[in-house]
């Protein structure tokens, strides 16, 4: 017996309803901690306004909430079939000589589509709003001067050549995939090696083979520091270098990875990383349904056997161990000793395999 359209339309409706409000309950959370760690951070600059920081921080949350996804599928599963089952709907269903599998097509359909979704429209529209967040949490920090000879998390290293001479630079932060950097030192030598003078700039600004940078003060050696509003510094580094150089994978939407690839094998750059994440994102929908698959073999036999609380600890265990065995391969995978694509695309497989195997076990054998 084929499952009718109205069942299955039905079923749609209900996941995607669980999965998207077990989503907004973690990007609700993930919003209120990073809006109150921002308006701690802002709260006593001059252009602060709790609007400002507000929106700073609704931009910077979806890119955040990635991570989180595979889990607001899995719990938001759970919660479906969960629910189908106190209600003794599956219950009529398989009375009615539907099988397990008939009415898991239509979740397997939702998250499927969601992982498309998630990779396609997401992705790309997440990483827009994070980068306008950053330029905006950057006005915020605009009247502070704060220059450190520390390393953030983020900090970067840069050693180029140009016509004047090599330079070393030096950032705390990096803003448009690498061609603007905040809070910069700046170390430059003549042609002959011989050290010239060391620049703290507020921000530096990558155009046209030459490095712009502002409000800053020029230290050199047997002469007072002096300050200055806009300098350059030439470089022979291109844009495309830069990028490739100083972007991180995760800043790179899903549509330009591709294109990132490509310019990083050609000149002679390891791409690993980039790789790797282009086939996590390909994996993503897999990886959905894993999760879905996950769901119905711990929470389908809930409300017939009992061992509720077992039963949801096992699910969230199992998400949990998948999402180490992820991370573990995504770091063999970045660094070239595993294959990009096994390292991305192993994780979903197998736990794909597993999810199947167990409701084959539980429901015909």
């Amino acid at each position: 017996m084929m499952i009718g359209q109205t069942l299955g339309l039905y079923i749609c409706r209900r996941f995607t309803r669980t999965i998207l409000s077990v989503f907004g309950l973690f990007f609700a959370i993930v919003y209120l901690g990073d809006f109150l760690e921002l308006f701690r951070r802002t709260a006593e600059r001059p252009d602060f306004t709790p609007a400002k920081a507000a929106l700073a921080s609704l931009m910077r949350v979806p890119q955040i909430c990635e991570l989180v996804m595979p889990f607001a599928v899995l719990f938001g599963a759970i919660w479906a079939f969960m629910t189908l089952s106190r209600t003794l709907e599956l219950v009529v269903a398989r009375a009615a000589g539907i099988s397990v599998w008939q009415f898991s097509a239509p979740a397997l359909t939702v998250a499927l589509t969601a992982g498309v979704i998630a990779t396609t429209i997401y992705n790309p529209l997440g990483i827009y709003l994070k980068d306008q967040a950053d330029q905006l949490t950057v006005d915020m920090f605009a009247h502070e001067t704060r220059f450190s000879s520390g390393s953030s998390p983020s900090a970067t290293w840069i050693r180029q050549d140009g016509v004047d001479g090599e330079s070393i630079m030096h950032a705390n932060e990096t803003l448009n995939q690498g061609t603007r950097l905040l809070q910069v030192t700046a170390m430059t030598f003549d042609r002959n090696g011989q050290f010239l003078q060391r620049i703290d700039a507020a921000e530096a600004d990558y155009a046209n083979g030459s490095w712009t940078l502002s409000n800053g003060t020029i230290h050199e050696a047997k002469r007072s520091p002096q300050t200055f509003a806009t300098l350059s510094i030439a470089t022979y580094l291109t844009a495309d270098q830069i990028k490739n150089a100083l972007a991180s994978p995760d800043s790179v939407p899903f549509w330009q990875l591709p294109g990132f690839i490509e310019t990083s094998q050609a000149a002679g750059l390891p791409a690993f990383s980039y790789q790797l994440q282009y086939q996590l994102l390909l994996a993503r929908p897999l990886l959905f349904a894993a999760m879905v698959l996950i769901a119905a073999a711990v929470s389908l036999r809930v409300f017939r056997f009992g061992n509720i609380g077992p039963r949801i600890l096992s699910g969230a265990v199992a998400g949990f161990v998948l999402y180490v065995v992820g991370e573990i391969a995504r770091g063999l995978g970045s660094v070239g000793i595993v294959p990009p694509t096994l390292a991305a695309w192993a994780p979903a497989v197998v736990a794909s395999l597993m999810g199947f195997t167990i409701l084959l076990y539980q429901e015909d054998g």
